[in-house]
């Protein structure tokens, strides 16, 4: 006999979330511009007119380090490169400018760094770096690279604060078509870590979660999931 009565939502087996995809806005109109990133902004902004030919972006996963380079790359019209033996990105340098990313993830050849940056200089061009460490703490052996990448200049992006994540979260939720009320993220913003890297993280789980049980993102759900993270309170709030 088929039980007519609708399963206790407890009981109900959560459905696995299709991959959905969703694109993030990367303009220079979309950026979440805020203190830690000014710096960083004010230079992207002011090419060709910086203070040395090479520029390296650091700071931690999920700063805007990426978001900055693309909207340099459009300004710029400048070229993706990969400095390894084979690649010609001496040769690229030296027709215009250049973007290499994450340089102290992906790996380089000491020597082909160390000839796109002197194709950089005499061509009078521009090569964009960005890192999560300073230059001084990539793994270089060649003596004539440390000595340049000692004089280019490094933009260091800060953590950001509370303004700045309730933005990226909000942008976030938006980029996948998402609204959330200011309440919910002022709850989320005071109780994760003030990081952009735990903000997508959060967001992530967040819509996956409420994706799998069908439901509206809610307090009690923020709970859930901040509890997950590593520092986060567990508690059970009333939904907004």
């Amino acid at each position: 006999m088929t039980d007519n009565f609708a399963k206790p939502k407890w009981q109900r087996p959560e459905q696995l979330p299709l991959e959905l995809s969703h694109s993030a806005a990367t303009g220079r109109e979309d950026l979440l511009v805020g203190e830690p990133i000014t710096a960083a902004l004010s230079l992207i902004d002011a090419w060709p007119a910086w203070p040395s030919p090479v520029v390296v972006l650091t700071g931690p996963a999920g700063s805007g380090k990426s978001h900055l380079a693309d909207i340099w790359r459009s300004l710029a019209h400048a070229t993706d490169i990969h400095p390894k033996h084979g690649e010609d990105a001496a040769l690229a340098a030296a027709a215009g400018p250049v973007l290499f990313e994450d340089a102290d993830r992906n790996g380089f050849d000491d020597n082909e760094l160390f000839h796109v940056i002197n194709s950089v200089r005499e061509n009078r061009t521009s090569l964009l770096m960005t890192a999560r460490l300073w230059p001084m703490s990539w793994p270089v052996t060649l003596p004539d690279l440390r000595s340049r990448l000692k004089a280019v200049t490094v933009v260091e992006i800060g953590e950001p604060d509370e303004d700045l994540l309730a933005q990226v979260i909000v942008k976030l939720f938006a980029d996948r078509q998402l609204a959330i009320d200011e309440k919910l993220v002022g709850y989320i913003v005071a109780r994760m870590e003030r990081s952009l890297a735990a903000a997508q993280g959060v967001v992530d789980q967040l819509d996956r979660l409420a994706l799998s049980r069908g439901t509206r993102i809610t307090r009690s759900l923020a709970a859930e999931v901040l509890t997950s993270f590593a520092g986060a309170p567990d508690e059970e709030d009333d939904d907004d």
